[in-house]
């Protein structure tokens, strides 16, 4: 935090000059509220990222340990292209005690329900369960699912995430080595189809490197602020007494604010891997990362006064939470188009600070990749090349989920129809 603090200082001594030239021609205030936000703030942000992810070392995990019996809870809605796979996966974990999978279709068009009933997962500890469900949602889904779970600890992956065959076994010895009111535990999720599009190529990173780096960071100063629908381990008793997940596009996103709220703690365990098929077209990026925008403005409506009522380090990270949109907006309104006049020599918002985002963000992504590459060195993974895919995610990845994201804050703001 002081490293950060140090640089926010530095970095408003650099920007003066800056500060007077757009100033001339928008006003001062107006100058350092633009600067402010595309420059000072995220400047802030990234540092104290680094930081963190360089001083960052987890404690050993002791996987010689007695393991309880789970339940694997799945949501699958039109999944039957991916769910033998995902099974496939489920079939070869390396898990000593007994698994028992729910899988609940939340009534599938194209023949999800049919595929399902040839799934053999009868054997050696193993037991699965079919619930079929009406087409309501996937908070809707889950919850139908939990009546059934029957375990002190359960996990859920969704319906196309393909899981490292210890990721069970390292997600569970986690989560048994926490504190005893740890409420959930967030794998690490990564992309699976990083081959498909340069969309995906682009996505590969956004996993490995940046929402890696943040739950490593959330994670060091025990403020993990999201259990992940896509691979997360929780304590049934703690998401029943939440009555289970609520009706909401990020219903993740608010469970986990819920149990926060609640006092619970939430881990995080990097070494417990699984992968998920990422959007290989715009039109699904532009889904996914909208409804990602609003659930975050549903858990801020919701449990928003986490930023001020809980004495913790995660209270901190709601805060951060709340700058997003602005972040987003001014970036969107801002320096994009302060991007257009710098081609025709107008340097008034691209400045010399925004330029040193790029080092900082490959820094980061450096350091990333030498801690992610560890970590597939002791899984027994390979960490593909993927330069091109680098490329485009620290050159043009926030040009495109920046406005994005305001088009979901915007439609979570105004109360706009919600979709799965």
């Amino acid at each position: 935090m002081v490293s950060a603090a140090g640089w926010f200082g530095l970095s408003i001594y650099i920007s003066q000059s800056w500060i007077r030239d757009l100033s001339e021609v928008v006003g001062v205030v107006p100058a350092w509220i633009i600067i402010l936000f595309i420059a000072l703030i995220p400047g802030f942000l990234n540092i104290l990222l680094l930081v963190s992810i360089l001083f960052d070392s987890p404690p050993t995990l002791n996987l010689n340990i007695e393991y309880p019996d789970v339940t694997i809870l799945i949501a699958a809605y039109n999944e039957a292209e991916n769910i033998f796979e995902t099974f496939r996966g489920i079939k070869e974990l390396d898990y000593p005690a007994g698994i028992r999978v729910v899988v609940v279709d939340d009534g599938s068009t194209e023949g999800t329900l049919e595929k399902l009933s040839e799934v053999q997962f009868e054997e050696n500890n193993r037991s699965l369960q079919i619930v079929k469900a009406e087409h309501q949602g996937k908070s809707h889904a889950l919850n139908a699912g939990l009546k059934f779970v029957k375990t002190d600890i359960f996990v859920t992956i969704d319906a196309d995430t393909f899981l490292h065959p210890q990721a069970l076994q390292r997600i569970i010895a986690r989560f048994i080595s926490d504190p005893v009111y740890t409420a959930a535990v967030a794998g690490c999720v990564l992309v699976r189809n990083s081959r498909a599009t340069f969309i995906t190529k682009m996505q590969e990173w956004d996993y490995f490197a940046a929402i890696a780096s943040v739950k490593r960071q959330q994670g060091l100063y025990q403020g993990t602020l999201v259990a992940q629908g896509a691979f997360s381990a929780f304590k049934t008793w703690e998401v029943k007494g939440q009555l289970g997940w609520p009706s909401v596009v990020g219903e993740d996103i608010v469970l986990t604010w819920a149990l926060l709220k609640s006092g619970r703690r939430i881990g995080f365990e990097p070494t417990a891997v699984g992968f998920t098929l990422a959007p290989f077209k715009l039109s699904g990026f532009y889904r996914q990362r909208k409804r990602w925008a609003r659930g975050m403005i549903e858990g801020i409506k919701r449990h928003g006064d986490l930023a001020w009522r809980r004495k913790k380090f995660s209270s901190f990270f709601v805060a951060v939470d709340f700058l997003f949109p602005f972040l987003d907006s001014f970036y969107t309104l801002a320096f994009i188009p302060g991007i257009v006049l710098a081609c025709f020599g107008y340097f008034y918002i691209v400045g010399p600070l925004t330029l040193l985002v790029l080092p900082i963000t490959f820094f980061i992504v450096w350091v990333m990749y030498r801690k992610q590459k560890k970590i597939f060195n002791l899984l027994g993974l390979t960490v593909r090349k993927n330069r091109m895919g680098l490329l485009f995610y620290v050159f043009f990845y926030q040009l495109i989920m920046s406005p994005i994201c305001v088009i979901g804050y915007f439609q979570e703001v105004f109360g706009l129809r919600k979709k799965w």
